[in-house]
């Protein structure tokens, strides 16, 4: 699959558990760009990772501890963070909390 519907139920997508206490699920994606959702339970981690694509995430619900090459931030409700490409970043939910992550190009690896 190529691409998403241009319209995507929540009911009509599926969760995956890619870490402890982290789940996401792919809103919709084009080649060009992807969404998804990622919901945190308190103290769970989105561990130090990189990759080629840009990432704009919004915090939804919750407060994070929010890591981009070496620099540390704490982002609440309403908060948001762009990782331009190869740059290690990662998370720590201070408590119970969810991401919208957009990715451009998409991340083809999430549809595996």
């Amino acid at each position: 699959m190529s691409s998403s519907d241009l319209f995507v139920s929540a009911d009509g997508t599926e969760w995956v558990n890619p870490e402890p206490g982290v789940v996401r699920r792919i809103m919709t994606y084009l080649p060009e760009m992807m969404m998804v959702e990622v919901a945190f339970e308190s103290g769970a981690v989105g561990a130090a990772h990189s990759h080629p694509h840009i990432q704009a995430s919004y915090v939804a619900e919750g407060s994070f501890e929010v890591t981009i090459d070496g620099r540390t931030e704490v982002l609440k409700q309403g908060g948001s963070f762009i990782v331009p490409p190869n740059l290690v970043h990662g998370v720590k939910a201070l408590e119970k909390g969810r991401l919208i992550d957009a990715f451009t190009p998409h991340r083809a690896e999430f549809l595996k």
